[in-house]
Order: C-alpha cells, then structure tokens, then sequence
C-alpha cells in the first residue's frame, strides 16, 4: 500500500516537470483527505486508500494541465475565512487583503456606509461586513455568474451584504457613501502574453484586463467620485505595480482638496491609492 509520504513526493515531482509549483500536492492531498497542513505531516507515513489515491493524482494531472488548484478544491482562503471560487471569478489574492486592512484601518465610522464596486467572489464586502458589523455594505458586479457566487460566500459566512446587478456605480447612482472601494481590473492588454496560463486560461479575463494601459476602470471610477463620496470618506482601490502615480493623479483631479497617498505592499509593490476627502470649509 502507498504511504502518503511517497504520494505527495510522486504528485510534488509530477507538478515540477509540468512546470507548476509542488506545494499544490500538499493543499490536494489536504482537500482530498480533509486534513489541517499539521495534520497531514503527522500522518506521513500512514498509508493512503487505492481509490482516493487515484483520485488525488487524477486532480494532479489535472492541475498539471494549468488548472488553478483553487478551481479543483473549489475555495480559497482570505482574510482568515474560506471562500468558494470557481471560474466564475478571480482568485483572491493575499494582497488583497491589505486594501482591507486599509480600509479597516482608515475608516472613520463603525457605521459606515460601504460600497464594492466590481465584487466578484464578495471577498471584500463579505470581509468588511464581518468585520465592521454595524456599517452597511453594498456590493456591485457586471457579472449575474460572479454575484451568484458571491451570495453564496455571503450566506455561508452569514454576512449582511446588498447585492446588486450593473455596470460600475450604475447600479447606486444617486447615492452616496462613507467608503468605496474596489479591485478593479487593471492589467494592460500588452502583458496577456507573459502571463501564467492558469490566469489567463482560467480566470474571467473581464476581471484581469482594462485596456491598453489599464486605467480605463480607475478613470470612470474617479469620475464618479465627487457625487458619490460623502465629507470624510474614504475611497481606496487596488492597483497594479507602477500605477501610482497615474491613479493618484486621477483622484487628485476628481477630488482636489482629498488627501491622497499611494501605499506599498508588503513586497514593497505599489498596491494601493487611496482619497480621503475633506470636510467642506465654509468661510466666514
């Protein structure tokens, strides 16, 4: 009988001649035999059912092929909590969570107003829900499949979040709010061709690619923002390495008396800019 050690060393080598990384043996072998990480390396040596072996390598191949492991598990984690992914929608990602760290950190209100334009899997409303209870989220998405996706994740995790159907702010217009924020697409056209296959195959290119320099969603974004920011709010959006100063600049345009700051990511990556607007002065 095989034991789970010479499992994941057949799977891990498997992974590495097809170019993909060997650490996705471990989360398969974990999904499949419903293992914690420290669980899995206490039970090395125990042996492994023929049948859910055949199983685990069949989902090696399978994400040998370029298929992005978190569509063959099925979730993701993010921010602490599992959430349910499919091609549907974009893969979180762990820098992500740092917008909502930002956001959690820079948000003036526990009863904030919230909006998430461009949700897709909820990740960041269900996120800022949960951890801001008293506030009201509003999530936005072009896509029906994605908010189908995203209710889902909202009811397993039991977080109060409004989902509506539309392109952008169409579907709040009108409204305004303490906190928008979003994660938008914003890869430039030119750099499909030197992206992972398990990206550019796999996830929705609607939510990857934005033009040819990949600003065209951060322009109508920061045009709407003057009507839909109230005094004090903050907007905040992620953003690609490089595009700082581009995006900040849009902002500062949109909303010229905001404070307005480009941040770092922990890989020291530019990740986030962010627009707090000011109260409006009124002289005497």
């Amino acid at each position: 009988m095989t034991m789970m050690f010479e499992a994941l060393s057949r799977a891990s080598s498997f992974l590495e001649e097809a170019g993909e990384e060997k650490e996705i043996a471990s989360i398969l072998l974990q999904h499949h035999i419903g293992y914690s990480r420290a669980q899995l390396l206490a039970e090395m040596r125990s042996p492994i059912e023929e049948s859910l072996l055949e199983r685990y390598m069949e989902d090696v191949r399978t994400a040998a092929s370029g298929v992005p492991v978190q569509h063959i598990t099925g979730s993701e984690q993010f921010y602490g909590r599992r959430f349910h992914v499919n091609p549907d929608v974009l893969i979180p990602r762990p820098e992500t969570e740092e917008l909502v760290q930002h956001v959690l950190k820079q948000c003036r209100k526990q009863d904030a107003s919230i909006v998430d334009i461009g949700t897709g899997s909820g990740i960041i409303a269900i996120t800022l829900a949960l951890e801001l209870p008293e506030s009201s989220v509003t999530a936005v998405d072009i896509s029906e499949r994605a908010l189908q996706t995203a209710e889902q994740n909202a009811a397993s995790l039991q977080a109060d979040v409004t989902f509506l159907l539309g392109d952008l702010v169409s579907p709040v217009a009108g409204r305004t709010f303490d906190v928008l924020v979003s994660n938008p697409p914003y890869i430039p056209e030119g750099d499909r061709s030197f992206m992972k296959r398990n990206v550019t195959e796999h996830e929705p290119e609607g939510a990857l690619f934005a033009g040819e320099d990949g600003l065209v969603i951060y322009c109508r974004l920061a045009a709407a923002l003057p009507g839909m920011l109230n005094e004090d709010g903050l907007a905040a959006f992620e953003i690609g390495d490089g595009q700082g100063e581009a995006v900040a600049a849009l902002l500062k345009e949109a909303l010229p008396d905001a404070e307005v700051n480009v941040r770092r990511d922990i890989n020291g990556r530019e990740r986030i800019v962010s627009a707090i607007r000011q109260p409006v002065r009124i002289r005497g």
